[in-house]
């Protein structure tokens, strides 16, 4: 079946990505819109938008049946979840497509097998993939603080659903692990409604490292590159690029190789990642599969020269992989930053106001994925992610040069970003070495502090606000 009109359940940047998308391939594209987010790029050049309702806002994306209603009263065949939200979510995936709909993902059996944590790392075990001891709390939730105990501190408690860092939280002792607990089953309800959880053993300071899977429905599963995205803060990727810089080619070779072969186990149809961590004495572990497109597929699609949104649409129509194994080839190096609205100088405090200016960066492999317009407020009512950043160039050292110019000329006035912190990191030599790990922000802290300002300059912001 050829999608002729697509319902995008999402909103923000992906939501544009995914309409540009479809637009170029004549397909007709529907965005909802909540009254308190009326103002994203994508429902300016959409072919229809709808208006959902909820309180708090962010219920209306989480709603499955208002969703799919919407969807078919504007006469969609496809929906497209794209991240977040319903999008790892098996029921919504199976009520799509029990209402004749096309969903724009893997079938509910597998993200049921793949996208839950618990059972995910059950099937890699089953099939040779390492990963690191654990603790499900739903077969027996009375027990389930006492047997992560056991486990033995640091532990990880997190959702297993959903994923970007929410329901995220380290435990370092015994005293700590029933408030965590209680704080990560309710971020997980409110993010993904899902509040069932996991303990896992924290590895320190790993790397973490995942890889981009594809496949479709005539058995053919592919990888198309590893990304390095150790550069988080509570457990949210800031910084992103492929490849990852100093990863030892055989060991890439084995965490491709494993993602592939879960992925062709499982039955996987259409964009998923296979998400590793790797410790400081080489082991990598499976740390989970998110069964949808991620955050940061841009730097692959910068040194792939492939639309991953594309390769979704064809796959859910039923075409195969438009190309095979060996034919996939690599250019350059990539690097996304993610544009919060927040200051990271203050302790990663998010921040709201009005977009009152604009000014997106420009230049030689530089794109900007932006959900935001001039004049829209910045709420509370959702992430704080505004846009990301991407640069591609011949090697990582032009792509880390173009990457700060890029930060340097990203102005969006009314509200804090991060962009001048995210610049800081780019020019830390141990970042330039490709040194990185989950621990880094906090281990550089203090040198990834601002200059205090001089005199002169002070005078100078003094005369700017005077005149």
């Amino acid at each position: 079946m050829t999608i002729q009109k697509i319902f995008i359940a999402n909103r923000a940047e992906i939501a544009l990505r995914i309409v540009r998308t479809a637009q170029r391939m004549g397909i007709a594209t529907v965005v909802p819109w909540h009254a308190r987010d009326r103002h994203g790029p994508a429902l300016q050049i959409a072919s229809e938008t709808v208006e959902l309702v909820g309180d708090p806002p962010v219920s209306a994306w989480l709603n499955p049946q208002a969703l799919i209603q919407a969807a078919r009263d504007s006469g969609c065949d496809a929906i497209h979840p794209g991240y977040g939200f319903l999008s790892e979510n098996a029921d919504f995936a199976r009520a799509v497509v029990q209402a004749g709909l096309i969903f724009v993902g893997p079938p509910a059996d597998v993200i049921e097998r793949m996208g839950d944590k618990i059972t995910a790392r059950n099937f890699a075990t089953q099939h040779g993939v390492p990963v690191t001891p654990s603790a499900e709390e739903e077969s027996s939730p009375e027990t389930f603080a006492e047997r992560a105990a056991t486990i033995g501190f640091p532990l990880l408690i997190k959702g297993t659903a959903g994923g970007g860092g929410k329901g995220m939280h380290i435990v370092r002792d015994a005293a700590s692990l029933p408030q965590a607990i209680a704080t990560a089953r309710a971020e997980s309800q409110r993010y993904f409604g899902d509040g069932r959880l996991l303990a896992e053993r924290f590895v320190e300071k790993p790397r973490h490292i995942e890889v981009q899977v594809f496949g479709d429905a005539h058995g053919q599963v592919i990888h198309l590159g590893e990304r390095e995205c150790s550069i988080q803060r509570r457990f949210q990727k800031l910084i992103e690029e492929t490849p990852a810089p100093t990863l030892n080619p055989a060991l890439r070779e084995r965490i491709c190789q494993a993602a592939v072969t879960l992925a062709s186990a499982a039955g996987y149809v259409n964009a998923g990642t296979v998400e590793c961590i790797v410790s400081q004495t080489g082991e990598f572990y499976f740390l989970e599969m998110n069964t949808r497109l991620q955050v940061e597929h841009p730097v692959t699609e910068m040194v792939t020269g492939l639309d991953l949104v594309e390769w979704q649409l064809r796959v859910a129509q039923g075409e195969p992989l438009p190309l095979r194994q060996e034919q996939v080839q690599w250019h350059g190096s990539a690097i996304e930053c993610r544009i919060l609205a927040e200051d990271a100088d203050a302790g990663f405090v998010p921040d709201t106001g009005k977009v009152l200016l604009l000014q997106e960066p420009q230049g030689p492999g530089v794109r900007f994925d932006n959900g935001v317009v001039q004049g829209a407020p910045v709420s509370a009512d959702f992430d704080s992610m505004l846009a990301k950043l991407v640069v591609h160039g011949a090697s990582r050292e032009v792509a880390i040069s173009r990457m700060r110019q890029a930060l340097h000329d990203t102005v969006m006035l009314g509200v804090t970003l991060n962009s001048h912190f995210l610049g800081r990191v780019l020019a830390h030599p141990e970042f330039q070495a490709g040194a990185t790990d989950t621990d880094f922000l906090e281990r550089h802290k203090a040198s990834l502090k601002p200059a205090p300002w001089t005199d002169a300059e002070r005078q100078a912001l003094v005369a700017v606000a005077a005149a």
